[in-house]
């Protein structure tokens, strides 16, 4: 469960102008909270840089890393850095390994790049948005989130959950300015479109969604009962509503932005 804690805290970032998987939202209670504790556990006694090389080593496929420069984009004359790319361009990466091994493809590293640069710089269009409305995101905001986070994964503590995700090569420092820019983001959407208060209706849709999609896939996982999920079918049904929100925001902030990237 630890990939999938890095996942989220990285794709939360990645995918802000983009909803999550339902069927991943759904099925994240069935994974087993005692599992994703023990799991996180077992990671971080497992941190060292031997063990990390080795570990690296023996998941496959590595992204090419030498390729990225030092700034990998400019917006309105604010820069996206290596730094700032690099974790967010191996979540990426590591998804499409994965799904690489089902499909018998490799990695389409360029695409990956190109997409994540765009993702970063639409990412920094909003919060330069969110800026100029005089809109911020508070250090107990952020706590909040992710000790929610932490209760998402079966982790007893945000310091549980950052831990984890240590393990999988984000910082500490990295994690937490990953959870603002969303908390930042979700209130430049509130701020334009009114408060998330999706209905019951709105996530009897989504539930439905989601049960389709499973029995198409076939997948031997039954979807725990609607009233089991309520509270991720929510979260899910924020999040698309963010995502189609900031997706129009980008669209418009992009017509008079001055954008260069560098890949």
């Amino acid at each position: 469960m630890t990939s999938s804690v890095f996942s989220l805290m990285t794709s939360r970032t990645r995918t802000v102008i983009g909803a999550l998987s339902v069927a991943a939202v759904l099925t994240l209670s069935a994974c087993g909270g005692s599992d994703a504790s023990d799991d996180a556990k077992d990671s971080s006694s497992s941190s060292s840089p031997s063990a990390s090389a080795s570990d690296g080593a023996a998941e496959g496929p590595q992204p090419d890393l030498d390729a990225i420069p030092d700034v990998v984009a400019e917006v309105n004359g604010e820069q996206v850095t290596k730094e700032e790319f690099v974790p967010i361009y191996k979540a990426a990466f590591q998804q499409a390994a994965a799904q690489a091994q089902m499909t018998g493809e490799e990695p389409d590293e360029k695409a990956l790049r190109k997409q994540t640069a765009d993702n970063l710089v639409d990412t920094e269009l909003l919060l330069q948005e969110a800026e100029s409305r005089g809109l911020e995101v508070s250090d107990e905001a952020v706590d909040e989130e992710l000790a929610d986070l932490a209760k998402q994964n079966g982790m007893g503590s945000a310091d549980e959950l950052l831990e984890a995700v240590e393990a999988q090569g984000l910082s500490a420092e990295q994690a937490r300015e990953q959870v603002e820019t969303q908390a930042m983001v979700e209130q430049l959407v509130a701020d334009e479109d009114g408060p998330l208060e999706p209905t019951d209706k709105e996530l009897r849709k989504i539930y439905a969604q989601a049960k389709k999609q499973q029995a198409a896939s076939g997948g031997g996982q039954e979807i725990p009962p609607f009233d089991q999920v309520r509270d991720q079918l929510v979260e899910q049904a924020e999040a698309q509503q963010v995502g189609k929100v900031a997706t129009e925001l980008v669209t418009d902030l992009r017509k008079d932005a001055d954008i260069t990237i560098n890949l």
